[in-house]
């Protein structure tokens, strides 16, 4: 009886039945992360060119992992990426199963099938729907708006120093509402009377108080 009410409605039986997006992170948060790029305009000897930053974000702990930059991201780099991403020793996926990307098609075929050797799922988000990465999409707001449209990018070195340093502040100086106000990763503090001093990165460009 259950089974004919739920095909009158239209629903299927629980097998065939979709899986909400938010039940699907619930049911994995802890070996979730996500990727995707942030685009930044560097000066060089060229001219202005397009630099693609690809990073990770651990979805539970929100840690970042700046994984590479490249003015041209094929299947060679990416490829490389995905070796990067699962090295045994230091690589920011060990320890987790599933990579959310969007629908871009520098995530090819080759990148895919490396993580795929290596254990990690790789799920891509539904066509025009950036929330349902909007972990990633967050951050690279956040580091767009705070750091890198901030800058006038001179050279690659420069791009190579300035996206890692908002990436120590990101985890060490700056509260995150996602996690209750607090940092991702606490500091030893100094003592509770002792003066309180601005501190600044990239110039004054960041600040962060201690």
């Amino acid at each position: 009886m259950i089974a004919t009410i739920f095909r009158d409605q239209g629903i299927s039986p629980v097998p065939e039945r979709p899986m909400a997006w938010r039940t699907f992170l619930a049911a994995h948060w802890g070996t979730i992360a996500a990727a995707d790029f942030f685009t930044s305009e560097v000066w060089t000897a060229r001219g202005l060119v397009t630099f693609y930053t690809v990073f990770v974000i651990e979805l539970a702990s929100r840690r970042v992992h700046l994984v590479g930059s490249t003015p041209q991201p094929d299947d060679a780099f990416m490829v490389q990426i995905a070796r990067t991403l699962t090295h045994a020793g230091d690589g920011a996926l060990v320890g987790h199963q599933i990579l959310i990307c969007d629908r871009d098609t520098k995530w090819s075929t080759a990148f895919r099938q490396t993580l795929a050797a290596a254990g990690i799922r790789v799920v891509q988000t539904p066509y025009h729907a950036p929330d349902c990465n909007a972990y990633a999409e967050r951050f690279v707001r956040s580091i767009k708006e705070e750091c890198v449209d901030r800058l006038v990018l001179l050279g690659e070195a420069h791009l190579r120093r300035a996206p890692p340093e908002f990436a120590a502040h990101y985890h060490y100086e700056r509260n995150h509402q996602g996690l209750h106000n607090r940092l991702i990763v606490s500091a030893p503090t100094g003592p509770p009377n002792g003066a309180i001093r601005c501190c600044p990165r990239l110039g004054g460009l960041l600040r962060y108080y201690c």
